[in-house]
């Protein structure tokens, strides 16, 4: 679908063994010969990627000729990634050969859909040959996603059926699916090279998003922000491509060198790389066994990346699992771990292929369940529980099969949170879709969306309950206190989630009424209840503290003279303390308003144009107090910026 949401956008990839006329048959299609390198033309063999389109009124078909020889299989793999048909072709002439077989397998290994089967250089058999090729072609293909496409006999070289052919090619993209192109930018580069007064050039089909000149987007896995300068679609300048044109970019902010086939342009911050993933894996039957532990070439988008297999427990016809193998058989198909000896850029749901790594044959493929998985055991019966719910969507736009394995990784983190932002750089999900997906999840009541974090709401109600018991148990600790400081409520059953996540349990709490919150959070209702000795050695305190005004007598003297027991006095003065009745410097009490008079009176002793300067002798005679009291004081007024300290003198501000 082009800007104005009339065009459709299709890719279309070429299949099958080496001189069987891929490339003859595409310039047929489109007066393009999508082999561009002398040493292809030289050779008469397609050894990288070839771009050819075809435009049929309301859709346009990109191909992506790929090389057909088993040498240049890897080539083949980057080309292959992202189609949305295949034109499977078999020479009349040899029928299906090795490479026919294995571009096949590649095919359905990543889940290609539709396609279009052309029996090519027909003009070179007879009848009955020919029908013997389709015979063989209809046996390779029984059972497959094209056992019933059109097979169509051609010769590129006299034209017949070639509009056969493109008329077979046109229906099939009527049936493909639209592509997205709300959603973020990526684009697999393919080809990269340097344009004599234009710089560095990239190439690849933009598999998702639009990508638009003089937008900023990131290079990955280098993490460079790169600049486009210039757009072209099929060698035409545009301001704008969308999703399934094959583009070439212009980039600002890298050089040449520093970009290669596998790197991928994307929208900043909607992708990560990753070196380890959970996958869904799919031996082939062509294949021998693999072992666990096994190093295998990994193929996802135009990238090649080395790796390791661990595998997971087999999966059945009855997706019910078994304990982990040591090795997959044939045709076998398990959960498994790799993990990749460079980064690869992935999210939930991609397709890949793996090749052995030597020789390197094609051997099996599968989809991405986790990109970024938890470093949990994977051969455990937490390991297997854990992948059967992830698989669930994870190909598919099934709903339920999303929300479930959101929820999952949502419950994992627990106070921490999910960041919305991974639905985008692990699961893949556009922004539109992701925010749908939360809002249904929050309205049945599976998560709490809290800024951009998500958290069950099972560990916002388990917590919750334990930071009311805890507030309660300190009541019962402390019967007198006000109610438990807010930041050791935090740091004690918070430390690891955000502040965010403390105030929404805690402002809930309030709302229910089973909390109150200022400095210190109680128990809604609760209220400081004095026995008759508390009560009596409050008020006698307060009498006495209020009557010594600068000059009051140290806690175990004001025990001493109201003959109370010394505990009693220390819970007391903090109660008052806490209800700001008095104030405590040091180690000494103090009346509030006595402390409150001094701070007024010092500050009117600023009269000039020069602020009045005390010493500890000046204030201690002033107010006829000991230095016992004048010191604990000024320091009291330099911490209510009354006065600040120079030297051995204080300026009164």
């Amino acid at each position: 679908m082009d800007e104005t949401g009339t065009r459709r956008y299709v890719v279309v990839g070429t299949a099958g063994h080496i001189d069987h006329g891929k490339s003859a048959l595409v310039e047929a299609l489109t007066g393009t010969d999508p082999d561009r390198l002398k040493e292809e033309k030289s050779r008469g063999i397609t050894i990288d990627l070839g771009f050819a389109h075809l435009d049929a009124g309301e859709t346009q078909l990109a191909f992506v000729d790929v090389p057909g020889h088993e040498r240049f299989v890897k080539n083949m793999l980057a080309g292959a990634s992202g189609i949305d048909g295949v034109l499977l072709v078999v020479a009349a002439d040899e029928s299906v050969m090795p490479q026919t077989r294995e571009h096949f397998d590649i095919c359905r290994l990543l889940d290609v859909k539709r396609g279009v089967v052309a029996l090519t250089k027909a003009d070179l058999v007879d009848a009955e040959t020919l029908a013997l090729v389709r015979l063989e072609t209809e046996e390779l293909l029984l059972g497959s996603f094209l056992d019933k496409a059109p097979m169509v006999a051609v010769s590129s070289k006299t034209g017949e059926g070639v509009s056969d052919v493109r008329r077979a090619l046109v229906g099939m993209a009527a049936q493909a699916s639209w592509r997205e192109t709300a959603g973020f930018v990526r684009l697999p580069i393919d080809r990269s090279f340097s344009v004599k007064g234009f710089g560095t050039v990239v190439t690849g089909t933009l598999v998702s998003g639009r990508v638009t000149v003089d937008s900023t987007l990131r290079l990955l896995p280098a993490g460079r922000d790169i600049k486009i300068r210039g757009l072209q679609v099929h060698g035409e300048p545009r301001k704008l491509a969308v999703s399934g044109q094959r583009v070439a970019a212009n980039l600002s902010g890298v050089e040449v060198s520093e970009v290669a086939r596998g790197d991928t342009v994307v929208s900043p911050g909607r992708f990560e790389t990753t070196r380890r993933l959970d996958v869904s894996l799919h031996l082939l039957p062509s294949a021998r066994r693999l072992r666990h532990g096994a190093r295998v070439r990994f193929h996802q988008g135009t990238s090649e990346v080395l790796g390791r297999v661990a595998l997971g427990p087999i999966v059945g016809d009855s997706s019910v699992t078994v304990d982990a193998p040591s090795e997959l058989q044939s045709n076998g198909r398990a959960f498994a771990r790799i993990r990749l000896e460079a980064p690869a850029i992935l999210t939930r749901g991609d397709r890949f292929i793996l090749r052995a790594y030597s020789p390197p044959l094609t051997i099996a493929g599968g989809y991405v369940i986790d990109p970024q998985p938890p470093s949990g055991g994977l051969r455990t019966a937490a390991g297997r529980a854990r992948l059967l719910q992830l698989q669930v969507g994870a190909t598919s736009d099934d709903r339920t099969g999303q929300e479930q394995a959101v929820q999952l990784l949502v419950e994992e983190r627990g106070l921490t949170g999910l960041s919305i932002c991974e639905l985008y750089t692990r699961w893949g999900l556009g922004q539109e879709t992701a925010e749908a997906l939360v809002a249904r999840m929050e309205a049945l009541g599976a998560l709490r969306r809290i800024g951009e974090l998500l958290v069950a709401t099972g560990a916002l109600a388990e917590v919750g309950e334990r930071l009311v018991s805890m507030v309660t148990a300190f009541h019962a600790q402390d019967p007198l206190s006000e109610g438990v400081p807010r930041e050791e409520l935090r740091e004690r059953l918070f430390r690891r989630a955000g502040a965010a996540v403390f105030d929404a349990v805690l402002d809930r709490l309030v709302d229910d009424d089973r909390l109150v919150a200022r400095d210190r959070v109680a128990r809604a209702g609760h209220e400081v209840v004095l026995s008759p000795e508390e009560r009596r050695v409050s008020d006698a305190a307060l009498t006495l503290l209020r009557d010594a005004g600068l000059s009051p007598p140290a806690p175990a003297a004001v025990a001493a003279r109201l003959d109370c027991d010394p505990a009693v006095l220390d819970r007391v003065l903090l109660l008052l303390v806490r209800r700001r009745e008095l104030t405590r410097v040091g180690t000494l009490v103090f009346d509030r308003h006595a402390l409150e008079r001094l701070a007024a009176e010092v500050r009117t002793l600023n009269t000039g144009a020069e602020p009045t300067r005390l010493d500890v002798a000046t204030f201690k005679d002033r107010y006829e107090i000991s230095r016992k009291f004048a010191i604990p004081l000024l320091e009291y007024l330099d911490r209510e910026r009354v006065t600040r300290r120079v030297g051995q003198q204080r300026i009164v501000l």
